[in-house]
């Protein structure tokens, strides 16, 4: 199997939200775009977070059933998000999927988000070079 980039599987232009963005907004947007997440950016594009469907829920509820105003995404992302390069390979990226468990990881290049790819992807492009075995029998 040869060097496979990230850059070559990832979506290059996924769905996001702002830090300025509510609850309400983003989980409308990834109902309409049926994705289980979003990264959230700040007004430069850094990566400041994300937002999964998960983290959405309490808040979700909250606003339905308690008629409460829908807070900011900033307020329930996930600070701490595993992120990637485009110049990560394929095979680091199922390496750290393997013990990992997002099933979304931001592609950032100098703190920008310049993509998001799936463990779907990786998987995609690990059958697509299934072909070049590092280890030939």
């Amino acid at each position: 199997m040869h060097s496979i980039l990230v850059a070559d599987f990832m979506n290059h232009q996924p769905q996001l939200v702002t830090d300025t963005s509510n609850v309400r907004e983003a989980v409308e947007l990834m109902l309409k775009k049926k994705v289980i997440g979003v990264p959230v950016v700040d007004s430069e594009n850094n990566l400041v977070g994300y937002l999964s469907e998960q983290d959405c829920v309490a808040e979700m509820l909250n606003i339905v059933f308690h008629c409460e105003e829908p807070a900011s995404v900033s307020k329930f992302m996930q600070r701490d998000v595993m992120t990637v390069t485009p110049t990560t390979t394929i095979v680091e990226l199922a390496q750290i999927i393997i013990n990992n468990r997002p099933k979304n990881y931001p592609v950032i290049e100098e703190g920008k988000l310049v993509g998001l790819i799936s463990r779907t992807e990786v998987l995609q492009a690990l059958v697509e070079n299934d072909d070049d075995c590092y280890i030939k029998k």
